[in-house]
């Protein structure tokens, strides 16, 4: 009989439906552990609601979490399919370290050879943001924003000492910007991109895993 402790689980959250159909449709046998995909719905509010039940289910009470879907990228010269790689999540109340972004860096980078990974602070918004409020996230040194990412992981390290990160796909950046997912390129090649990313996630929790309590 095995002594071994049980695997602790990986919980990737999303937001929109988009999302969560591309991370259905990844490669999910390379997976250490048991692994949750929720879709949070749209905004901090939800994501934060979400990922609180969630948690305080026993299958997923010590689970390492993943905040993953679409952004949009604040840095001139950025593009539709470009990665983001979360070195902290910021919002009005916390900031919240990211663990294991260089092993995500070098591990993106040899999943989707080509692709162009980003590495910073990820800002939280309660809208979408454009103009001029993008050129002021810039100036306060943040790389790209989202509705989630920060609600998602303040909620994960309130409810308990876990791995966190975040990844995100750029859909819309300052000479991209976009109208509406799914019907122009950008929207398509951030589609194909997060379909991929599986993989990382699953080598990034292999090495972080926490032991279960």
């Amino acid at each position: 009989m095995s002594t071994q402790p049980a695997p602790a689980p990986l919980l990737i959250a999303c937001a929109l439906g988009i999302e969560h159909l591309a991370l259905r449709a990844g490669d999910q046998s390379g997976a250490g552990g048991p692994v949750t995909l929720l879709r949070t719905g749209m905004g901090p509010g939800a994501a934060e609601r979400a990922v609180e039940r969630a948690l305080t289910t026993p299958a997923l009470a010590d689970a390492a979490v993943v905040a993953t879907g679409f952004c949009a990228g604040l840095a001139p010269g950025m593009h539709p399919g470009d990665l983001v790689v979360a070195e902290e999540t910021r919002d009005q109340r916390s900031t919240v370290a990211c663990v294991g972004t260089e092993l995500l860096v070098k591990e993106l980078s040899r999943t989707l050879p080509g692709r162009t990974v980003h590495t910073g602070p990820l800002t939280g918004s309660d809208h979408v943001v454009r103009g001029a409020e993008r050129s002021a996230l810039a100036a306060g040194g943040a790389i790209a924003v989202d509705m989630e990412s920060a609600a998602t992981l303040f909620s994960a390290v309130r409810a308990g000492e876990r791995p966190v990160a975040a990844v995100r796909v750029v859909v819309d950046a300052p000479e991209h910007e976009l109208v509406r997912i799914g019907t122009v390129r950008g929207g398509i090649s951030a589609f194909r991109v997060l379909r991929s990313v599986l993989p990382t996630f699953f080598e990034w929790h292999r090495n972080v895993l926490l032991p279960r309590r």
